[in-house]
């Protein structure tokens, strides 16, 4: 038995400063697992870190561009308010800008008319002045001449009227300052204050437009 212990002795015995060496090593290499460790523990932690910081950037990016957006959206509405209103003052000129045409087209010639009235008043005044009881056959020049002066009348109210050239005989009608102009005012039996009793001149009105007011005699109140 001796001898068996010993020779295990003598079998260990150089292994001995293997174990011891192993065990001085140790540490360091305890520490170096340590240190990848906490390195590790560091890796994650700053993984972590520019993960939460990733997901902070997002948002703030997010807050930049609804706010741009939003700043758009206004700029879209005003330019669209403006464009509206660019449309609207447009329709409103052109429909100025026809009407000023049409109304060119319908008094262009009141100038004109207004002078041609004139000759209307004179062959009406010549008309009246003929006496009646003179215009027979044994008188043949001046019943012609009457006759002509008759037909040359009709004749340019007819052309008045195809122009839109109306008359104002307005005797009996209420009185309108729009279409009649009062020269005086007269009693008259029978008939409404402020009605026309006579009409000194007529009036004519061109396309519903009084181009001269009727000058008249308005009955006055009792």
């Amino acid at each position: 038995m001796a001898a068996v212990a010993q020779c295990v002795r003598g079998a260990l015995r150089p292994r001995l400063p293997l174990l011891s060496v192993a065990l001085r090593t140790s540490p360091r290499l305890l520490c170096a697992a340590t240190q990848q460790k906490n390195t590790g523990q560091n890796l994650e932690e700053d993984h972590s870190q520019s993960q939460n910081e990733q997901k902070v950037e997002p948002s703030s990016a997010e807050k930049l561009l609804a706010e741009e957006k939003a700043k758009l959206e206004e700029q879209l509405k005003e330019v669209t308010e403006k464009y509206k209103r660019a449309l609207a003052d447009a329709e409103n000129v052109r429909q100025r800008s026809q009407k000023l045409v049409e109304e060119a087209k319908l008094y262009g010639i009141q100038s004109f008319c207004k002078d041609l009235l004139e000759v209307a008043d004179i062959l009406e005044k010549a008309t009246e002045s003929v006496p009646k009881e003179e215009i027979k056959d044994e008188n043949p020049h001046l019943k012609s001449l009457y006759e002509g002066l008759v037909m040359t009348e009709m004749q340019i109210q007819k052309v008045f009227k195809k122009h839109g050239l109306l008359r104002l005989n307005p005797v009996g009608a209420k009185f309108d300052p729009y279409e009649h102009e009062a020269l005086f005012h007269t009693a008259a039996e029978g008939q409404e204050p402020g009605t026309i009793a006579l009409v000194s001149k007529i009036g004519y009105k061109l396309h519903g437009r009084t181009l001269r007011p009727a000058l008249v005699g308005v009955v006055k109140d009792a």
